[in-house]
């Protein structure tokens, strides 16, 4: 038994070097927007109009900032359409004052119900959609702040690449300790689980979307059904990506260290609470591979480590995976800026992760479903209605 255990934490270690060293070897081809050859103006034939639709619920701590944010984009000519969804706080009285004061750049569309069959984001994105008439549409969340120049940077991409949909990492905010480490793993899980160098290459199933940034044509968005077509998706920026890639359409990805700014989560605890509501959608509901999952999340993540504890061959492995982790997590520091000391913390980070995954299966089936944005959606429902992530 003992033999095979080792076996076992070697195999480990050697598939996620391999994941790790693929990773190092083709992140530089995924382009970076702050490269100069991004920031030229645009010749005015070339500009195209964007329609920027930010749907908000109950955002009044954010809102106006990214609606600001927006508003001093001038080197794209850009329309803002942001859709009040039902909210319950100040939200509406501040995007009112903000659109009063923007010389008709931006317009409010007010939600006060939300009609069956739809969740609530979905809707407002849609509604919105509908009164666009640019060529590009934007969607984006109530909690992003812009650079002047990031529209800018990711159009010239567009346009160098023909792309017909094109999303930027967003860069997050950290302010804990706890919420750094979080947000460490969690974007080294992304990008090992769904190489973004891959999103290019049309031969490829691998996709991509993200909410803060999805940019993509709109006779595109039109063709592939919309919103209207993803009405009860609880991770519907991932489905937009992977409808645009099934219906081969060019898509494209990037990062742009600074260019979108959010604070994401707010201590552990709140990481936490985020991923209880996604990560069961992620397995379209179904118990069992996301039970699955975790076990093997068990194995490959800390299995290893646990080793440390045993004899000195067993301790290899695990100090093999530990050297590899610090290279990967300095590599990513030029992306998301979080110090590489931080692969220290990589065994609680996943013992954690693997917890929120398990809580969002458990607390989901308990429920019956999920409470979303003050509106029950229930499980039968949600899981009619999922789709493929791939």
């Amino acid at each position: 038994m003992a033999d095979f255990l080792l076996a076992l934490d070697w195999l480990i270690v050697l598939l996620w070097t391999a994941r790790i060293l693929a990773a190092l070897r083709n992140l530089p081809r995924v382009p970076n927007l702050l490269d100069p050859r991004y920031a030229h103006p645009l010749e005015p034939a070339q500009l195209p109009l964007i329609t920027v639709i930010v749907p908000a619920c109950n955002e009044e701590a954010n809102i106006e900032a990214t609606l600001r944010s927006l508003l001093a984009i001038e080197s794209v000519p850009i329309e803002i359409l942001a859709v009040d969804d039902r909210s319950t706080d100040a939200t509406c009285t501040i995007m009112d004052r903000v659109a009063s004061e923007s010389q008709t750049r931006l317009t409010v569309i007010h939600v006060t119900d939300l009609p069956p069959g739809w969740m609530g984001k979905t809707h407002a994105m849609a509604l919105a959609a509908r009164q666009a008439t640019t060529p590009w549409l934007l969607f984006t969340d109530a909690d992003i702040l812009f650079s002047p120049d990031s529209l800018l940077r990711a159009v010239n991409l567009a346009q160098a690449e023909r792309a017909d949909h094109v999303v930027v990492f967003p860069t997050v905010i950290l302010k804990t300790f706890g919420e750094t480490m979080m947000v460490a793993i969690f974007q080294l899980f992304g990008i090992l689980g769904s190489p973004p160098w891959r999103v290019s290459d049309s031969r490829s199933r691998d996709s991509i979307g993200i909410g803060a940034f999805n940019l993509v044509r709109s006779d595109v968005y039109r063709a592939i059904g919309g919103f209207e077509s993803l009405r009860m998706q609880v991770v519907e920026d991932i489905r937009l990506g992977v409808e645009v890639k099934r219906a081969g359409y060019r898509q494209r990805v990037a990062f742009g260290p600074g260019l979108i700014r959010l604070r994401w989560v707010e201590g552990t605890r709140h990481f936490i609470r985020n991923l209880t509501k996604n990560f069961f959608a992620v397995f379209r509901f179904r118990a069992l591979p996301a039970l699955a999952a975790c076990a093997v999340l068990i194995v490959s993540c800390l299995g290893p480590f646990a080793a440390l504890a045993g004899p000195l061959r067993f301790r290899i492995p695990g100090t093999l995976l530990f050297v590899t982790l610090f290279f990967v997590y300095r590599s990513f520091r030029r992306y998301n800026g979080i110090p590489s000391a931080y692969f220290l913390t990589f065994p609680v980070a996943a013992a954690l992760l693997i917890y929120a995954l398990f809580r969002s299966v458990i607390v989901t089936l308990l429920h019956g479903g999920i409470r979303w944005r003050g509106t029950f959606y229930p499980l039968s429902e949600l899981r009619r209605n999922s789709g493929p992530l791939r």
